[in-house]
């Protein structure tokens, strides 16, 4: 009998480790890692953003390794649930067949034995977070315990998907800073609709299937149009994100090494490097991740090629490293790297203020803006 799902990787080292481990790995989806990837990678989107206006430490690394086991443990309990609710539907569509439970190869009690011990994991990583972190993490439960009934009741279930998998790139920023911001959640939005974009592409392998059955799809709304769609998604993300990388700036008011001058409502950040980042990130950022979402993905795809929407399905986890790696490259010079006490301070204190604010007054060139 087959064992290998058919869109895991055929010579994955899930398939070499004892027949009796196999189905919990493959309810896990260990054997399509891109799955916790796209879960993973968010989180390290938002400390990437985060660095920009709090400089880089080691507690990043820190919190990008407890990102990624975050990632991979609650990933593999939201499949193992996914899978509990759904082995009657997984049997009728051919890409799901073979998954442990509608196979057979693994018991609905074992499923959620193992489902309450990934979540053990997920509870000892909640535990090393801080408070704040910890309170927008358990956020995220509803979501996980929502979707799998949201291709039954609506169209657009990929909007629920993108809410739950960018749920990271909250919890990674509120680690790092301690807190959220207006421009944290303009990202988060701009993820929610690269999420659409990229499983709407994925749910292209299922098209026939879903409709016998009765499952509902972005894939199958968008219909003949499902390209425009997808490139629709990708705009409004690359737009979305655009935005809160140059929002951002204005909650850096203190960005480490700035001067800030108060001028009335308004503070005016003297720190070149700071500008550069806030500036030109976006300008950056924008056409590497268009180049890989619309040359890469929409160009390439084709609604009837499964095979191909599953390998531009997979590719967007390098589309997620680009935009990180841009960021970070501009993270770098932005003021100083985060101390041992603590990361950058993001609001002003007064005695900050009198600190910068007299020796910059008194320079006669800059009089005007402390109303001399």
């Amino acid at each position: 009998m087959q064992t290998t799902i058919k869109d895991a990787a055929q010579n994955h080292w899930v398939y070499k480790m004892p027949k009796g481990w196999q189905p919990f790995l493959q309810l896990s989806r260990l054997d399509r890692p891109i799955g916790y990837w796209l879960l993973t990678l968010p989180g390290w989107i938002g400390l990437a953003f985060a660095s920009l206006s709090h400089g880089l430490g080691l507690s990043d690394l820190k919190w990008a390794l407890l990102i990624l086991i975050g990632a991979i443990a609650m990933r593999g309990a939201g499949c193992t649930y996914n899978d509990i609710v759904d082995q009657d539907l997984d049997k009728q569509v051919e890409r799901t067949a073979l998954r442990p439970l509608p196979a057979g190869t693994i018991t609905t009690k074992q499923a959620w034995m193992w489902l309450l011990a990934q979540c053990g994991v997920g509870l000892i990583v909640l535990l090393c977070l801080p408070r704040l972190a910890q309170l927008i993490s358990l956020g995220s439960i509803p979501l996980v315990a929502a979707y799998p009934f949201m291709k039954r009741i609506t169209w657009w279930p990929q909007v629920w998907l993108g809410l739950t998998f960018n749920w990271a790139v909250l919890v990674a920023y509120a680690a790092k800073t301690g807190a959220v911001h207006t421009p944290l959640f303009i990202l988060y939005v701009g993820l929610i609709f690269w999420t659409i974009g990229y499983d709407t592409i994925y749910a292209c392998q299922d098209i026939e299937d879903d409709a016998m059955v009765g499952i509902k799809s972005t894939a199958r709304r968008f219909g003949s149009r499902v390209k425009l769609g997808v490139g629709l998604c990708y705009l409004a993300c690359v737009g979305l994100i655009s935005i809160a990388l140059v929002t951002n700036g204005h909650y850096a008011e203190f960005s480490c090494g700035s001067f800030i001058l108060n001028h009335g409502f308004h503070n005016i950040v003297l720190n070149l490097s700071t500008l550069i980042s806030f500036i030109l990130a976006p300008i950056v950022f924008a056409p590497f991740f268009m180049a890989h979402l619309f040359i890469w993905q929409v160009l390439r795809f084709n609604p009837k090629d499964t095979q191909k929407s599953l390998k531009i399905f997979k590719s967007n986890g390098i589309a997620a490293l680009l935009f990180i790696s841009v960021i970070y490259i501009f993270a770098i010079p932005n003021g100083k790297t985060e101390s041992d006490d603590g990361p950058c301070p993001t609001h002003i204190s007064q005695d900050a203020l009198d600190r910068y604010y007299t020796p910059i007054c008194n320079n006669g060139i800059l009089n005007k803006f402390c109303g001399k």
